[in-house]
């Protein structure tokens, strides 16, 4: 049976899911919502939890709080809250869990103009934002759920930066550009052995035909168009006539 660590971060179990839900990571929140008995334990009390350790707080006692970890992992599965009930010998608890998922990645190569303004907004629509100028600086954990998108056509390192991630199976792939600037880069691919169904994934030019000119806007227009691959919308995408 799991059990929870000796120490805590010394935050509050509201203050560390704060602080995960930053960082794009998943946990369970457990709720005391009702008490029948004498239980170790209070309405209201909390535990945050991972689905492996607890993270912050107590539900009052530690068969209480190893209970709900072995429950965790479960919740968090299904993605929806769920009601337990726990019991003591001195009475028993009605535990509310509820689930947070983690945050889809956003990797935006390049401190572009576009790409600084991608990276500032992204967290607004749900997106955790990690900016690299390099694959060299890819961090070693990402979410499951991955979006990139290349704001610079000019990059030396562009191929590599693609052959990087392709591994790792993004949701989508986007290249800022034109394909009069982008297409070299697909070729370099090709050229590679990267599979023709992998490469018409990509996206170019990327963002939603709203019109936009400046860099701010094109930043709204290729968040508009994560927005859509991720919600199941139908936002058109620009076309280039160099297609």
């Amino acid at each position: 049976m799991p059990s929870p660590p000796a120490e805590f971060s010394g935050r509050t179990p509201e203050e560390e899911l704060a602080q995960r839900l930053r960082r794009g990571e998943e946990v369970v929140l457990a709720t005391v919502i009702k008490l029948d008995g004498e239980p170790p334990s209070q309405r209201g009390a909390k535990l945050l939890m991972s689905r492996s350790s607890a993270l912050a707080g107590t539900l009052g006692c530690s068969e209480f709080d190893s209970a709900a970890l072995e429950d965790a992992g479960g919740v968090a599965a299904t993605g929806s809250p769920q009601l337990r009930t726990y019991r003591h010998d001195l009475g028993s608890i009605e535990v509310y869990l509820e689930p947070y998922a983690p945050s889809p990645a956003l990797v935006v190569f390049a401190g572009t103009p576009v790409g600084r303004a991608l990276a500032r907004w992204a967290p607004e629509v749900g997106f955790r934002a990690v900016l690299v100028e390099s694959a060299r600086e890819l961090p070693e954990h990402l979410t499951e759920e991955l979006y990139v998108v290349h704001t610079n056509h000019d990059a030396p390192d562009l191929v590599e930066a693609l052959e990087a991630v392709l591994p790792l199976n993004p949701r989508f792939i986007g290249l800022v550009g034109s394909r009069r600037h982008t297409g070299h880069h697909l070729e370099a691919l090709r050229a590679k052995g990267v599979p023709e169904e992998v490469i018409t994934r990509i996206q170019s030019p990327v963002g939603l035909d709203i019109g936009a000119r400046s860099a701010e806007e094109i930043a709204l227009s290729i968040l508009a168009g994560l927005v859509a691959v991720r919600r199941g919308g139908k936002g058109g995408w620009k076309e280039s006539p160099n297609a």
